[in-house]
């Protein structure tokens, strides 16, 4: 048999992970699996509801990044998540969920894992170890400085989200480093640190408990409230949903109703000469002009439909 000797690598590795307030042994959690299933579940559901808190603590810099990614993203740029396991997941999810959600392009908001692809379903051996890769992986999607990456990792000093940190920064790219330990190599390596320190796991080091729920809270912060400054909104309504689907497209109609309160036959006229579009639709009813229109004002406006129904009015 092999000692930890015989690897000091491991070693060091050992020490620098009982070091993490997310790798904590808990001893009075040493014998849960002897309590009843309430009971663990009582306990769990504990662990988690401290986790808002943790966030609400570094608001003030989950803010400062959201403003520096909706200025970069105004400018054409691109919001990217880089991360291994399930932090990389987290990024892949937020990511895919971007275009129903506020019509934007597949191209704009990524998600990389390390590992490619199929990291999403089985763990990739090695491929977070790597910054190289990470650099590749960036180098792929031809990343600029108009660009933002988000590194995400728990522990904060996964090579991978580090590394892609690191090469953004290096090409003048938005560089965040979310993690759940302070002090991290990863928040040091950005521009715009947030360290949500949630403490020790229920499970010892199972980062997909409390810290993947704060990294989560986190990335819905950062992509919903940078599409909020982009106008992807109105109000709390979402119109530049893409309605791909039955429920959608039911969606779609509320959404025209509520910002309106059009009748569905005046809905259904409006979403007709503006090819479905929800936001030119609720323009063409509130401003009363016809489709074409209404993408020209939109347009003049970078889509922003306050200002479009503003610049209507003023005409």
């Amino acid at each position: 048999m092999t000692s930890t000797a015989d690897h000091p690598h491991y070693a060091e590795l050992r020490a620098e992970l009982e070091g993490l307030t997310t790798e904590a042994f808990r001893p009075d959690l040493a014998e849960i699996d002897r309590r009843s299933t309430l009971d663990i579940a009582r306990t769990m559901n504990d662990e988690d509801a401290t986790v808002p808190a943790a966030v609400a603590r570094r608001l003030p810099e989950i803010a400062a990044a959201i403003d520096a990614t909706a200025a970069r993203m105004a400018r054409g740029g691109r919001l990217v998540y880089a991360g291994a396991g399930t932090a990389g997941r987290l990024g892949v999810l937020d990511a895919s969920e971007c275009p129903p959600t506020f019509n934007t392009d597949p191209s704009e908001v990524l998600g990389l894992i390390a590992g490619g692809p199929s990291a999403l379903v089985t763990a990739v051996e090695g491929a977070e170890d790597s910054k190289e890769f990470a650099a590749e992986d960036l180098t792929a999607i031809g990343l600029t400085e108009r660009d933002t990456v988000v590194g995400i990792s728990a522990s904060g000093r996964t090579p991978y989200a580090i590394g892609a940190v690191e090469h953004a920064r290096a090409r003048g790219a938005l560089t965040i480093g979310l993690s759940c330990n302070a002090g991290s190599a990863l928040a040091a390596a950005a521009e715009h640190g947030i360290e949500i320190v949630v403490g020790p796991e229920l499970l010892t080091g199972s980062t997909r408990l409390k810290a993947g729920t704060a990294q989560k809270l986190v990335l819905n912060m950062l992509s919903t409230i940078t599409m909020i400054r982009l106008g992807k909104t109105y109000g709390n309504l979402m119109v530049d949903v893409r309605a791909s689907n039955d429920k959608l497209r039911a969606r779609s109609r509320r959404i025209v109703a509520l910002a309106t309160g059009a009748t569905d036959a005046e809905i259904e006229t409006a979403l007709a000469i503006t090819d479905g579009e929800v936001k030119n639709a609720i323009l063409a009813l509130l401003a009363g002009v016809d489709g074409p229109a209404a993408a020209r004002l939109l347009a003049a406006s970078d889509g922003h439909l306050r200002a479009a129904l503003e610049a209507a009015r003023a005409r």
